[in-house]
């Protein structure tokens, strides 16, 4: 339970996350609507509610619970006093949405080197799926954090992935540029649709084994699961992905290959972290039968 006076007038939801900067502000929402943040002892249901000065707000949440989030090693590739970039391994989530999670993520990891920056997202500035594996940057202050996400929102990053899909392509080389749209059918995923907001994808064969390719892609914007949008709507779906339709598999054989951008330094970089041994050991597999 935390309990504390109001110094200035503010929103609830916001108060609620400097009071315990660990939430998310959409959980703080979720916790104000539920009944469990009180002020003067009365229960606040809207989150919008404006404080006044000297107003006391209590919010039943253990924070011990943030206790409970296990601690992790990552894999550094690089790190100076701007920003880490690290190897994401497929599996780990690169932060929590919404309800309180006590899974460690990306974002958990981090905390400890950040300057100034609170929240259950402080420091990320692009996300892989879950799934997916390979090379992100994350920032370490406010300012190489806005820095760093206006070179992804400017389009002045370049990300390189690999991917293993179903069948052969043809061509072996082409640009995909079909806009991508929430699916109103399944929320939780996206499809190509005209209502979409554009999505630009270039791949690449760069082999071919009993029926699979292992691809290149080079996405130009960055929709969310654009890759596995754009390869699923080629009738091409990327192995393991199952949430597209993909052939079930140990993973989803999709990796964060490269990514070049420019630090808040002014130096541009590229940082690569190699392909994992199961995508060779899966085309030589196929290749063999």
């Amino acid at each position: 339970m935390a309990n504390l006076e109001v110094s200035r007038a503010q929103r609830l939801d916001q108060y609620v996350v400097e009071l315990m900067p660990m939430l998310t502000r959409s959980f703080a929402i979720k916790l104000i609507a539920n009944g469990k943040v009180t002020v003067n002892g009365e229960v606040v249901t809207k989150a919008g509610y404006k404080m006044r000065f000297g107003d006391k707000v209590a919010v039943d949440h253990d924070d011990q619970l943030f206790k409970q989030i296990p601690e992790i090693d990552l894999e550094v590739i690089y790190e100076d006093a701007d920003c880490v970039v690290i190897n994401k391994p497929a599996g780990l989530l690169t932060h929590s949405k919404g309800a309180f999670n006590p899974e460690a993520t990306v974002a958990t990891w981090l905390r400890g080197r950040l300057h100034s920056m609170e929240g259950e997202r402080a420091g990320i500035v692009h996300r892989l799926d879950r799934a997916t594996s390979g090379v992100m940057i994350c920032a370490k202050t406010p300012d190489a954090h806005a820095w760093l996400q206006k070179q992804f929102s400017q389009r002045r990053v370049k990300k390189h992935y690999m991917a293993i899909v179903e069948g052969r392509l043809d061509p072996p080389v082409a640009i995909i540029d079909m806009p991508i749209e929430r699916n109103p059918k399944q929320p939780q995923t996206f499809r190509v649709g005209s209502n979409g907001r554009p999505a630009r994808t270039g791949y690449d064969v760069t082999q071919e084994a009993g029926g699979y390719s292992l691809i290149s892609l080079k996405p130009e914007t960055g929709r969310t699961h654009q890759l596995r949008v754009h390869m699923t709507h080629l009738k091409h779906p990327i192995v393991g992905d199952v949430l597209y339709k993909g052939a079930p598999a140990d993973r989803l054989y999709l990796h964060a290959l490269d990514l070049e951008l420019t630090l808040p330094s002014r130096e541009r970089k590229n940082f690569t972290v190699p392909l994992p041994a199961e995508f060779a050991a899966f085309m030589t597999q196929h290749a063999e039968k």
